[in-house]
């Protein structure tokens, strides 16, 4: 479920905070285990970059996590995002039923 007043926590918050500080790695460090550039780990950490099914993937296999845990985080975000973008029109639709 969506929070009502607030965004998610992009997924690149959770890799800053729970993962890269308490663990003592640099953005290169993590760049260069899952084999990828540091600017397209820089820019999921700034949240100017959404999880791929590819980043999950390399994120789940290096921090023991899953995909899924990934991309349900990339998820949230992009559907608060177009429930945001959209809320006028989505209000405007009446259900069937």
């Amino acid at each position: 479920m969506l929070p009502k007043n607030r965004r998610p926590i992009h997924p690149g918050e959770i890799i800053r905070y729970e993962y890269l500080q308490p663990l003592n790695l640099t953005q290169q460090k993590l760049a260069d285990a899952l084999d990828i550039t540091r600017v397209r780990i820089n820019e999921i950490i700034l949240g100017k970059r959404s999880i791929t099914l590819d980043t999950a993937f390399r994120l789940s296999r290096f921090f023991n996590t899953t995909p899924d845990f990934w991309i349900n985080l990339q998820m949230n975000v992009d559907m608060w995002d177009t429930l945001q973008q959209n809320k006028k029109e989505y209000d405007k639709i009446k259900s069937v039923a």
